[in-house]
């Protein structure tokens, strides 16, 4: 399997720490964290990596390199202007190739078992299979409702009116599994993001499955999470 890593992101709420360097470069635990990345798909198999760049993409590009210190093969996709999530994606469609590839934003931190998520993702058979996981504050992230099958039903209130019994309110990780034919729904060369792709294949009835995860997971969008990235790190908290 493939992977993609989505580290174009302009870094806006975490400055001025990222006046200078992008996101993914910030260290965590004594360490890029976009390297924290790497290793967890090295350890699962994953060797071909592709990243997206634009926010000071020279010096991402620099500092990890062609991936060979960690035995791994990684291409860089260049966007001038923005993509988006969706965007980004579309745009290596050709690179990525005919089977399911895996996903990641750059900006979280993570502990997460990539095999029994793979599984499931075959397992369930869908055209994607997007990592969730329970938050308090899940209003706040936006709302994915799952039914008790384990298929998305709405995303955001987008695609269903009211939310109906059983079902569970999650919030997305920004962790995926894709299969090609979600590149139908995702169109060439603009800003797009992969939410309205797959808002779209809801409302076309196309199955997208959603994986509770239980384990450590951290947006450090900002510079109170980013902090306490850093102190769960030294906590022993993140594998």
């Amino acid at each position: 399997m493939k992977a993609m890593i989505l580290a174009a992101g302009l870094g806006t709420r975490l400055r001025p720490l990222t006046n200078d360097i992008p996101k993914p470069l910030l260290p965590v635990g004594g360490q890029p964290l976009i390297y924290h990345h790497l290793q967890r798909l090295k350890k699962y198999g994953i060797t071909e990596v592709f990243i997206n760049v634009h926010y000071h993409g020279d010096k991402i590009i620099q500092k990890v390199g062609n991936g060979d210190r960690f035995g791994m093969k990684i291409t860089y996709s260049e966007e001038p202007e923005i993509l988006g999530t969706g965007g980004g994606i579309k745009k290596i469609q050709t690179a990525l190739g005919t089977e399911a590839f895996f996903v990641m934003n750059a900006d979280i931190l993570v502990s997460l078992d990539l095999e029994p998520l793979v599984s499931f993702h075959q397992e369930k058979g869908g055209c994607a299979t997007l990592v969730l996981r329970e938050e308090a504050e899940v209003n706040t992230y936006g709302v994915i409702a799952l039914d008790p099958q384990d298929q998305i039903r709405d995303i955001l209130g987008k695609v269903r009116s009211k939310e109906e019994r059983g079902m569970r309110r999650l919030m997305f990780t920004g962790i995926h599994i894709i299969e090609p034919k979600v590149f139908n729904f995702i169109p060439s060369g603009q800003f797009y993001s992969i939410i309205d792709a797959y808002i779209e294949m809801l409302l076309q009835d196309k199955r997208i499955a959603g994986y509770l995860m239980d384990g450590y997971w951290n947006d450090i969008g900002i510079l109170e999470r980013y902090e306490q990235a850093n102190r769960d790190f030294k906590r022993g908290l993140v594998r």
